[in-house]
């Protein structure tokens, strides 16, 4: 394997009641989704954005700016895919991804493994390449009021 690089990537929205919730590409039924100009998937964002900074290739919005109406509505596992597009043209590839969602609700761990399995196919990698955990913030902002998701991004050399 070649040279290793590692990327840290950050994204949260605030809570919209009128659009479905959507994390990791699983909509939780009966909790209120997340404000933005896509989907507004913190997850698939936070990843995009931590592959995105491995590659050297800047963050979200240059390549994916809120301006453009091509992106209005964009889901965000498509958004993930694309990203991951970006970075195998710089010949790199995805190796693993670790993300931890930070919000009081919806509860990540009971679709966990679907989830996993979305993103592991959004970057092409196998399941065990791929974590996601969630935390609570304990009152620490974000009291339900929105999301936010932190990830590391490991790519190699193709």
């Amino acid at each position: 394997m070649g040279e290793q690089r590692f990327g840290l990537g950050f994204d949260s929205h605030s809570r919209d009641e009128t659009r479905p919730c959507r994390i990791g590409g699983v909509e939780f039924e009966g909790e209120a989704g997340l404000a933005g100009h896509s989907d507004a998937d913190v997850l698939c964002h936070a990843v995009a954005d931590a592959m995105l900074g491995a590659a050297g290739l800047g963050d979200l919005g240059r390549h994916f700016p809120d301006t453009d109406p091509r992106y209005e509505g964009m889901r965000g596992l498509e958004l993930l895919r694309r990203t991951a597009g970006l970075v195998r043209e710089r010949g790199l590839k995805p190796t693993s991804c670790d993300a931890t969602v930070i919000a009081e609700r919806p509860a990540i761990s009971t679709r966990s493994d679907e989830i996993r399995a979305n993103l592991a196919r959004a970057l092409g990698l196998g399941e065990a390449r791929v974590s996601v955990k969630a935390t609570r913030p304990e009152g620490v902002g974000l009291s339900g009021d929105g999301a936010a998701c932190i990830a590391l991004a490991v790519l190699s050399e193709t």
